[in-house]
């Protein structure tokens, strides 16, 4: 059974930083695309970054303080977050979708991953 779990999320001041993390189960990491995407209270979700083979993807909201890292052998996606603020502030999910079906290119909105984790809360405040 296909899952993916997120860690690290938690509370943190203006200027922080923080690490995520999406661990991948029941399933060959190297066979995905992974995306990152956050959704606020009563706004829509949004995708913060994605990784594919070779390449990594940044919307401007986050580009220059957002990182985003794979290891295939741990099956685990890294979402490293600098320089946070209060509108950093979401449950951010990881979600997966397979170069096979959908080709080389990572998931970059909500409509096109197959797989999602549960979430987990950022909150970015004083």
């Amino acid at each position: 059974q296909l899952q993916l779990v997120e860690s690290g999320g938690g509370l943190v001041q203006p200027g922080g930083s923080l690490r995520l993390s999406c661990a991948a189960s029941g399933f060959t990491l190297d066979d995905y695309a992974i995306g990152w995407f956050r959704q606020a209270p009563g706004k829509e979700r949004e995708g913060v970054s994605c990784i594919s083979i070779r390449s990594s993807y940044y919307p401007e909201s986050v580009k220059g303080r957002f990182t985003i890292s794979r290891d295939n052998a741990k099956k685990t996606v890294d979402l490293q977050m600098n320089n946070l603020k209060p509108e950093d502030t979401a449950v951010y999910y990881c979600a997966a979708r397979s170069f096979v079906r959908h080709g080389s290119s990572c998931p970059k909105y909500p409509n096109e991953p197959e797989y999602w984790g549960q979430g987990t809360q950022v909150t970015v405040s004083s």
